[in-house]
C-alpha cells in the first residue's frame, strides 16, 4: 500500500480539488473556506456529516477561533485569518506538507504589489503565496489561473498569468513551475472545460527528482498530437487518457437519471456505474455513517407550460440544426413583424415535420405552424442550450438555467451537473440550492458550487502526476542515502 502524502487545499470551495487529490493517494491536512454556504458541503462530505445544522453554525461562525477550525480541519474564514496565526503555521512548517493547492482569484495580478504592503495584504494571489513560503510544502498547485482565453504574453506587455509564474518561481526556497493549460473532458469526465494551471515542486524537490520545468505552456491534447515545444511530457503534467471516440459525453454521464430518480435499466456506462457506487474517495468516519439509496440533490424545477415549450422548441432546433438564434428574431428591433415572420420562416426552411420534441410531444404539423410557435415564444435571451446526448457537456458554470435535459423540458439539477462534474453521487451537497441575482455577490449556493469546482477527475489526474513526482524525488533521495 502506497503512504499517504499530506495536502492543504486555500480556497476549497465545496472540495472538488480536495476529493480528486484524496483519489490520488493525498489526506487532507487543512482546508480553508471563507464561504459558510461552501464550507458547509465540504465540511459534510471531508471532516464529519452534519447531523446538527446549529452545531455546525456555531463552528463556522467569528465566535469560533482560527485555531479551534483549524484543528478539526477546516477554517471557515479568510485566508488572511491563517496568515494571522503564527502558531498554525509554524506547526504545518514542522508537518513538512507535501502539497498546498487552491485556486485564489488571480485577475489583474501585479509583480507591483511586492512593493506595496496594503497591496500584498489585500490581494488573494499574495495571500496564496504568503502561505506557501510560511508553510513551505513541496509542491504547489494554483488552479483557474486567468489569462487562459488570452494570449499569454500580449503586446509585449506583463500578464497576470506570466507574473505569478515568476512569483511562485521566487517563492521561499523557490519553485520549479510549469504551467499547463487541461481540458477535463481529456482525464475522463463528460465536459469540455479547458483550464489552467501552474504546478510546482519545490527546488530541492525537482532536483532530486531530475526534473526542469519549461516556460512553455503544456497542453493535455498534445498526448494526441504532440508538440514542437516538448520532447516529451514534463513531469508533473498529467497524462491524458481519452481522445475521440473515448470522450465520455452526457449520455454516458446522466442517461440513467430520470426526473424522478436512477432509471431502472440493466445496461449503463461504466462511468455512471462508477458515479453510483464509488464510496472509496470518503474519509473512513464519513463512510461509516454514509446512507445510500435515494439519488440526493437531485430536485428538479418547476417550470411553466411556456417555458416548458420553449424548452421543446430548443431541442427541436437543435436536431434540426437550426442555430437557437432564431428565438430572438422575433424580438428584433427595427424590422415589422411581417418581416420577422418572414425571417423566421426563411431560417426553418427544410426544417423536419411534423415538428416533435424528443419528448414525443408535436409542436406543430406544418412550417407556418412552427414559424407562429416561435413567433410567439421568441426572446433575447437565447443562451440556454439543450445538451446533446451524444457530446460532452460544455463547460458547466454556477447558473441552473444555462443548460435544458437533452430530452426532457427542464433545466438540470444539481446531482446531474455535478455527474457531468464528476462528483460521485455519494458526495452530498449543502446549503440552498440557488439564490437571487443580487444574493450571488456573497452567496454560493449548491448549483454555484458545483459550477465553480474543479473537476475531481481533472484533480485526480493531476495529484497523481504530484504524487509521482514526490515518489520519484524520495526515492532518489534514498538511493542517494544508501
Amino acid at each position: 500500500m502506497r503512504p499517504k502524502f499530506s495536502h492543504i487545499d486555500l480556497f476549497a470551495g465545496c472540495g472538488g480539488l480536495s476529493l480528486g487529490l484524496e483519489q490520488a493517494g493525498f489526506e487532507l491536512a487543512l482546508a480553508v473556506e471563507k464561504s459558510p454556504m461552501a464550507a458547509e458541503t465540504f465540511y459534510h462530505n471531508f471532516i464529519e456529516r452534519i447531523t446538527d445544522q446549529e452545531s455546525f453554525d456555531r463552528f463556522a461562525s467569528d465566535a469560533t477561533s482560527v485555531e479551534e477550525q483549524a484543528e478539526r480541519g477546516l477554517v471557515a474564514k479568510e485566508v488572511a485569518s491563517l496568515l494571522g496565526s503564527r502558531r498554525i503555521l509554524a506547526g504545518l512548517k514542522a508537518r513538512d506538507i507535501d502539497l498546498v493547492a487552491g485556486g485564489p482569484p488571480c485577475q489583474g495580478f501585479s509583480l507591483a504589489g511586492r512593493r506595496n504592503p496594503d497591496d500584498i495584504r489585500n490581494m488573494l494571489p499574495w495571500q496564496f503565496l504568503q502561505f506557501v513560503e510560511a508553510v513551505c510544502p513541496k509542491a504547489v498547485i494554483i488552479e483557474n489561473v486567468s489569462g487562459m482565453s488570452q494570449d499569454f504574453k500580449k503586446h509585449g506587455k506583463e500578464s497576470p498569468f506570466d507574473n505569478l509564474c515568476i512569483a511562485l518561481a521566487e517563492t521561499g526556497p523557490g519553485y520549479c513551475v510549469q504551467p499547463v493549460q487541461l481540458n477535463a473532458m481529456h482525464f475522463g469526465a463528460p465536459q469540455n472545460r479547458p483550464r489552467v494551471f501552474l504546478l510546482g515542486l519545490r527546488s530541492d524537490v525537482a532536483a532530486a527528482a531530475g526534473y526542469v520545468g519549461s516556460d512553455n505552456v503544456w497542453r493535455s491534447d498534445y498526448d494526441q498530437v504532440g508538440s514542437i515545444l516538448f520532447r516529451s511530457r514534463p513531469l508533473v503534467a498529467p497524462q491524458a487518457t481519452h481522445f475521440g471516440d473515448d470522450i465520455l459525453t452526457v449520455k454516458d454521464a446522466i442517461s440513467d437519471i430520470s426526473a424522478n430518480g436512477y432509471r431502472r435499466r440493466s445496461v449503463i456506462s461504466e462511468y455512471a456505474q462508477e458515479m453510483k457506487s464509488d464510496l472509496g474517495w470518503m474519509p473512513p468516519r464519513i463512510r461509516d455513517g454514509h446512507a445510500s439509496g435515494k439519488l440526493k440533490n437531485h430536485n428538479t424545477s418547476k417550470h411553466s407550460a411556456r417555458v416548458e415549450t420553449r424548452f421543446r422548441v430548443y431541442q427541436y432546433l437543435r436536431d434540426a440544426r437550426i442555430h437557437s438564434r432564431i428565438m430572438a428574431v422575433p424580438k428584433l428591433e427595427g424590422a415589422s413583424v411581417s418581416k420577422r415572420r418572414a425571417l423566421v420562416l426563411e431560417a426553418l426552411s427544410g426544417a423536419p415535420l411534423p415538428a416533435i420534441a424528443p419528448d414525443r410531444t408535436t409542436l406543430a404539423k406544418d412550417r407556418h405552424g412552427l414559424a407562429e410557435l416561435v413567433m410567439s415564444l421568441g426572446t433575447k435571451k437565447h443562451s440556454q442550450r439543450p445538451l446533446d446526448w451524444n457530446a460532452p457537456s460544455p463547460t458547466i458554470v454556477s447558473m441552473p438555467d444555462d443548460f435544458v435535459h437533452p430530452e426532457e423540458p427542464r433545466t438540470l439539477t444539481v446531482r446531474e451537473m455535478a455527474r457531468i462534474q464528476s462528483f460521485p453521487d455519494s458526495f452530498e451537497f449543502r446549503a440552498k440550492e440557488t439564490t437571487g441575482s443580487l444574493r450571488r455577490r456573497f452567496e454560493v449556493p449548491q448549483y454555484t458550487q458545483v459550477g465553480n469546482a474543479v473537476p475531481p477527475k481533472l484533480a485526480r489526474a493531476i495529484g497523481v502526476s504530484i504524487r509521482r513526482a514526490l515518489e520519484a524525488a524520495s526515492n532518489a533521495r534514498s538511493r542517494k542515502a544508501s
